[in-house]
């Protein structure tokens, strides 16, 4: 058995290395509470609060999605300049947008513009932030060296940021226009335009019944104190066995690892990961994570998430998710968007409650998540 480095000491932006092991490899990660621990987690000295929590829910699709209102508009116009084979966004200002500082009412936005489905292939291109105001003007234009055949089947998102003092970025809202339909001939379409802001929403490529499914197996292994008749805490055991039928977002390549938090828990210490393994629609990982301190109580109130991601140089593409609970829409008296399980989900976490020191295996649909945000 070889054990895995605790994904806590893992930066999220790692160059992973293609990991092809067969089925007999087994990993085990364990993480281990201080005394701000699961114990602690309904009171507000806990790692994370769960007024933190509750109020802090982000799109999975990509980024670092901060607690703002979506609102506003952005001004912008495309071209594509045949004589240099360049398409050409035009960015040219926003009005209206959110404000990252409400005390303020102020934010320091910029746009950032990928083409999809394929983000890393194209690269990120982006303008200049703009301080302190909910009406930046930008005036700048983001260009892309490419075929126009090639374009005609790609996506073109802009989204618009705030960017604080610790470069850390809150997203704005975001616009994208389907290239296979837009009509390249017309004048109109070359002027520039104001686009309402959306939320953001799930990449075409993964419609909800095409996300794969995950092979797994949970255990709740109560402590024994000594003195005591009854085990005060224990510890859950998540063993994540394998992925089957993944979507292809970059062709056919694929490079997927699997994530787990325990939610109220949100801090960054009690994420842990699996390696990546590549080329493979259908995964094994055979990786055990551990996670101590759980009281009777706690397992009412906990929630297991497990996110599947596509690894690809510096980014990481949500692929699916589970969310292992009660699925009572509350926690610790608290109502949270994350505590939505589905009734497969539910039947798992009931089954492991009820049989202590037993694996309880299933394999889940991999489903749409909006996830709660990673706290520091």
């Amino acid at each position: 058995m070889s054990k895995s480095v605790p994904a806590f000491l893992q930066d999220e932006s790692d160059d992973r290395e293609t990991d092809t092991a067969s089925e007999s490899s087994y990993q085990l990660s364990r993480h281990k509470k201080s005394p701000s621990s699961l114990t602690n987690l309904s009171s507000s000295s806990g790692m994370t609060s769960l007024s933190s929590v509750s109020g802090s829910v982000m799109s999975v699709c990509s980024g670092d999605f901060g607690n703002l209102e979506v609102k506003g508009n952005i001004q912008f116009a495309i071209e594509y300049v045949e004589s240099l084979k360049e398409l050409h966004v035009f960015v040219a200002q926003c009005k209206d947008l959110a404000a990252a500082d409400v005390k303020k009412q102020r934010s320091d936005p910029y746009v950032k513009a990928y083409l999809l489905p394929d983000k890393g292939k194209m690269g990120k291109k982006k303008t200049l932030v703009v301080k302190k105001t909910l009406n930046p003007v930008y005036n700048e234009i983001l260009r892309y060296k490419i075929e126009k055949q090639i374009l005609k089947t790609q996506k073109l998102n802009l989204s618009v940021w705030h960017r604080d003092s610790f470069k850390r970025n809150s997203f704005l809202g975001e616009v994208e226009l389907d290239l296979e339909t837009w009509d390249w001939d017309n004048k109109q379409n070359k002027q520039l335009r104001w686009y309402p802001l959306k939320r953001k929403t799930a990449p075409v490529a993964l419609e909800a019944e095409n996300r794969g499914d995950m092979k797994l197996a949970l255990q709740y292994v109560p402590e024994p104190v000594p003195g005591k008749e009854l085990p005060t805490t224990g510890e859950v055991h998540i063993w994540v066995k394998e992925c089957l039928d993944l979507p292809l977002l970059r062709g056919s390549h694929l490079n997927s690892f699997v994530k787990c938090t325990i939610l109220p828990d949100t801090s960054r210490k009690s994420r842990q990961k699996t390696r990546a393994v590549g080329k493979t629609t259908n995964p094994i990982f055979n990786h055990t994570m551990v996670y101590d301190g759980f009281r009777p109580e706690d397992l009412m109130e906990a929630c297991v998430e497990l996110t599947v991601w596509d690894h690809y140089k510096l980014t990481n593409q949500f692929l699916g998710g589970l969310r292992i609970g009660f699925g009572t829409g509350k926690s610790y008296g608290t109502e949270v968007d994350w505590m939505d399980s589905t009734s497969e989900e539910v039947a798992l976490w009931e089954k492991m409650v009820n049989s202590p020191n037993t694996w309880i295996e299933a394999t889940l649909p991999l489903r749409m998540l909006l996830i709660a945000k990673i706290s520091k």
